[in-house]
């Protein structure tokens, strides 16, 4: 049975590192990236902080990952890209180091 969030709930990133991967005691960090809905079969929405160089990328099947290190000049090709799930696929995935963003609620 799913639990039921109320009111505004931060998301908090988990680092997805294997050694890490079974240990439930990290604690969570808030992140305060805003995202902006995209129009794309597989991204929801894409948020970028200039001041820390992340590139956050919700999915619609509701999984949310943060990419360190992008270039602001790589974000505005993502964003201007004809088909953002390709660009996402050649340009993005793999190619800078992810972390995993927890946003659902959970007890």
């Amino acid at each position: 049975m799913r639990a039921r969030c109320s009111g505004f709930i931060a998301a908090a990133l988990l680092c997805i590192s294997p050694a890490q991967a079974a240990d439930r005691s990290v604690e969570p960090i808030v992140s305060h990236i805003k995202r902006q809905p995209v129009a794309s079969t597989a991204l929801a929405a894409v948020g970028y902080s200039e001041r820390s160089d992340t590139l956050e990328i919700e999915f619609h099947n509701g999984r949310i990952y943060r990419y360190m290190e992008v270039p602001l000049p790589v974000y505005r090709e993502f964003m201007a890209a004809e088909s953002r799930r390709r660009f996402y696929h050649s340009k993005v995935r793999g190619k800078y180091r992810a972390l995993r963003v927890k946003s659902k609620c959970t007890r």
